[in-house]
């Protein structure tokens, strides 16, 4: 027991990591549904009858073995028999998709499911024979498109089929990741149990991610617009009558630059770095993921100092970025972006030539206490995803509620934020989610033809491999170089580099105008109440796991 429960995610890119993982991964499953079944026998109704009492969600693809451990103890210790059993559990299982990633779209090894877990691999055989049988019944002799919805197939036990085919709903978290999942990534279930999926797009609490994490701001708002809003976010909206007020602007203003102070001072006494608190803070704070493209950011560091030492003279809005990332223990592309931003924060923080014009600070340790700090201080959120990668994302959310304005692909619930704030208070850039499927559907894209024929492309990935104040002639940065040319890029940085450069420049122009920002800001703060994870849960409660509201009691 020890073993299983010391070390929660364990490195799984080995055979003893990945048994490792599934072991603690059928433990707390079981845990779990033992417990729900107890306290559901104390209300002495039928099995039939836990639906009604009882829902038990799949959030991504790890907890799925609740479905054959449900029908496990309701047959084996239960008594009841297949279909009483597979109606229960469907009835009272569903199923929220995060993300279309393979690390949460887990395939295990039959050999390795049948040795560890005999009695359960049996069961989710029986379900793939008879979700197989019904398919060949609805689509007789359509072989492909049997072999693509099984559950068990080529070798691999498929937990994402096992969630949907298992469930009685299947859920994306902003409307266009919902979208993507229906028409493409899993198309064929849909086309196969429509009614099963819906969208529920994610949601932050207000109350740590304003209330708590920046008692200012919400002192200033309950001030503007009485405290209607604590219980009813949506009511955030009555700040937009303050958009021409330039007292309560100033204020925004003001609040921010406290926030931004308290930031100064705890990077200079925790990381002993000085930092300018009139630059703008442009904020990356999130998992070090290929897709989430940090290493974007870290070109337009890389170009930006090129640019300044290019001319020293340079008149650049000074800037401050932030980065703030963990990796998976495994991600060994991961780690060496995270060197690659540390080695330009060094560079660049020890330049004579860069003064205070741009500065780099990498937070060691990320975590929610260090982003309670940041997030009230940041005037930029980056959000840069590659198009159709980021489900939802919730870090867009806690920037804009606090008045950070996006850079940001229109993707995840982006494209959300962009639709309630308009064109003007939001930097969208980059490709859009359809062109960047169609790259990958076609194959027609070439990052070398970008490196080739844009020289601050060529310039700055030569950076990583020659002689460079980067490299320092050294071969650390050789993967990154090998992923973005030889390996032809697979998260489009280089196509989205000079989109990306551009809407930059215009960030830099517009916080020039601190008035015109601040109402950008004020109105980003406004918009933000849609999402209160108050109103994506009773959306859960509603529509998936059938709750009603209760009174309760004093």
């Amino acid at each position: 027991l020890e073993s299983i429960s010391s070390f929660l995610y364990p490195d799984d890119s080995t055979d003893e990591g990945k048994r490792l993982r599934l072991k603690q991964e059928y433990f707390l499953v079981s845990a779990g549904v033992q417990s729900v079944i107890r306290s559901f026998e104390r209300l002495d109704l039928p099995l039939t009858s836990f639906p009604d009492k009882a829902a038990l969600h799949i959030n991504d693809t790890h907890p799925a073995l609740v479905i054959p451990e449900l029908m496990r103890i309701l047959m084996d210790e239960k008594g009841l028999g297949w279909e009483e059993a597979w109606d229960v559990t469907q009835s009272s299982v569903s199923y929220t998709n995060h993300t279309t990633l393979s690390e949460a779209l887990e395939s295990w090894p039959v050999d390795m499911v049948r040795s560890l877990l005999p009695r359960i691999f049996m069961i989710i055989e029986e379900i793939n024979e008879r979700f197989c049988q019904d398919l060949w019944r609805t689509y007789p002799g359509d072989f492909d498109r049997i072999a693509d919805l099984a559950i068990v197939a080529d070798g691999q036990v498929k937990m994402a089929h096992l969630s949907i085919v298992g469930s009685h709903s299947v859920n994306g978290v902003a409307k266009l990741h919902t979208e993507i999942l229906k028409k493409r990534e899993m198309k064929r279930f849909y086309d196969t149990f429509p009614e099963r999926f819906n969208n529920k797009t994610n949601g932050i609490t207000h109350r740590r991610w304003l209330m708590h994490a920046n008692k200012p701001l919400t002192s200033a708002i309950t001030e503007a617009i009485g405290d209607s809003w604590i219980e009813q976010p949506k009511r955030l909206e009555d700040l937009l009558n303050k958009q021409e007020d330039h007292a309560f602007l100033d204020r925004l203003h003001d609040i921010k630059q406290e926030n931004k102070q308290n930031l100064v001072d705890w990077v200079q006494e925790t990381q002993g770095i000085a930092v300018d608190p009139a630059s703008i803070f442009d904020v990356h704070i999130k998992r070090l993921h290929g897709y989430k493209r940090q290493l974007l950011n870290a070109l337009h560091i890389m170009h930006l100092y090129n640019e300044i030492k290019s001319d020293p003279t340079l008149d650049i809005v000074p800037r401050t970025f932030f980065f703030g990332a963990k990796a998976a223990s495994s991600y060994h592309f991961a780690k060496k972006v995270i060197q690659l931003i540390n080695r330009i924060a060094h560079v660049v923080n020890n330049d004579r030539d860069v003064k205070d014009k741009i500065k780099v600070v990498f937070l060691p340790n990320y975590s929610v206490s260090i982003a309670e700090r940041v997030i009230p201080a940041s005037n930029v959120s980056e959000q840069i995803s590659t198009a159709s990668k980021e489900a939802s994302g919730t870090g867009n959310m806690k920037f804009m509620m606090n008045g950070a304005l996006t850079v940001g692909t229109m993707d995840g619930a982006n494209v959300e934020i962009h639709d309630l704030v308009g064109d003007d208070n939001i930097y969208t850039f980059g490709m859009s989610s359809e062109e960047v499927l169609e790259y990958y559907r076609n194959g027609s894209y070439s990052s070398r033809e970008i490196y080739e024929n844009d020289s601050r492309v060529r310039h700055t990935l030569d950076q990583l491999v020659h002689y460079s104040p980067f490299s320092k002639g050294e071969t650390d940065f050789q993967e990154i170089y090998d992923a973005l040319l030889t390996y032809n890029d697979e998260f489009f940085v280089l196509k989205d580099f000079a989109s990306y450069l551009f809407t930059q420049q215009k960030v830099s122009r517009d916080f020039l105008n601190q008035r015109e920002w601040n109402k950008k800001s004020l109105i980003n703060i406004a918009k933000s109440g849609k999402f209160s994870s108050d109103r994506t849960i009773q959306e859960y409660a509603t529509d998936i796991w059938q709750i009603q509201r209760t009174r309760m009691l004093k």
